[in-house]
């Protein structure tokens, strides 16, 4: 398990290096001065030239990408260009929030996708199943910014049920601030993973070993359960994995239209600043977190399939 663990983490560095190197080329050649969008139009020359030394952009570009990834490989991301604050400061205030809304929203949506499918495949072709049908039609059809939208006009603005922004603070207001924006988010998840369920479900049914459980006499719930659900679950792993992935970017549209701290809406500030800086260590922040994801996902289909092999 162990050398299968340093092959997966061997096979991710050259990607997250990948990453890295076409953001900070993108940064570069995008238009606009970093000095100017920190300082004003207004500000002087010798301020200008000041600020882009302090800042390490007079030097050359091949100097500043070696600066760039031996802070990387340090964890010394730099300072925010405009905030004149540490990036790895920045991210660490930023991060809980975004793990909050991707757990909750992840729970919620599996709390409700998983049951739906396991209705909609025991009760195919009927009502039920229509239902989980249709449901699954509308989640994948509306873009979840649009639906935090009508949330947040409807519960928070309309009724005052929930809050308009913010992220609360001790553990039971947090849930509360948290759970309209994870809300949003769960609906796209659950509609996702009741149609995968369902169609995994389906599958297994129609193999020899379900109907063989059945000539047995075995429990209707046995079958569903031990037997269907259990052998669906490498399907529906991988799909947790996706859902897991969508719904961590998911976070960024959530938490502006929510108005809520997180990695997500910090880097959309930094791009809307040229904030360099603060832009790469976002992006770092979510190219490990989709290499934990993978990497995590790859052990859980040795543990729920044996016959995955581990080498």
């Amino acid at each position: 398990m162990a050398r299968y663990l340093l092959l997966r983490l061997a096979d991710a560095i050259p990607t997250i290096l990948l990453v890295l190197t076409l953001v900070f080329i993108a940064m570069r050649i995008l238009p606009g001065d970093p000095a100017l969008a920190a300082l004003g139009d207004n500000a002087l020359p010798e301020q200008i030239a000041e600020f882009r030394e302090r800042m390490g952009l007079n030097v050359p570009l091949w100097q500043q990408y070696l600066n760039f990834m031996g802070g990387v490989f340090t964890l010394d991301l730099g300072s925010s260009l405009l905030k004149n604050t540490p990036v790895i400061t920045l991210i660490a205030q930023n991060l809980p929030y975004t793990i909050e809304l991707t757990l909750v929203a992840m729970a919620m949506g599996i709390v409700a996708g998983i049951p739906l499918g396991v209705i909609a495949a025991t009760n195919r072709n009927k009502l039920p199943d229509n239902g989980v049908r249709v449901f699954s039609l509308i989640g994948y059809a509306i873009p979840d910014f649009y639906l935090g939208a009508l949330l947040l006009i409807t519960f928070s603005l309309n009724l005052g049920w929930f809050p308009i922004n913010g992220a609360g603070e001790g553990f039971v207001d947090r849930l509360y601030h948290v759970f309209l924006p994870a809300l949003t988010l769960a609906f796209v998840k659950a509609a996702f993973l009741g149609r995968l369920t369902r169609t995994s479900l389906l599958e297994v049914f129609g193999k020899d070993y379900i109907r063989t459980a059945r000539a047995k006499g075995a429990r209707e719930n046995r079958v569903i359960y031990r037997h269907g659900l259990r052998n669906a679950l490498l399907p529906i792993t991988t799909g947790l994995g996706l859902s897991l992935l969508s719904t961590l970017s998911g976070s960024v549209a959530i938490e502006l239209v929510f108005n809520r701290p997180g990695i997500g809406r910090l880097l959309i500030s930094a791009i809307a600043e040229r904030d360099y800086a603060v832009i790469q260590g976002g992006v770092l922040v979510f190219a490990m977190f989709v290499v934990l994801i993978n990497l995590l996902m790859d052990l859980v289909y040795v543990v729920v399939d044996p016959r995955v092999k581990v080498q």
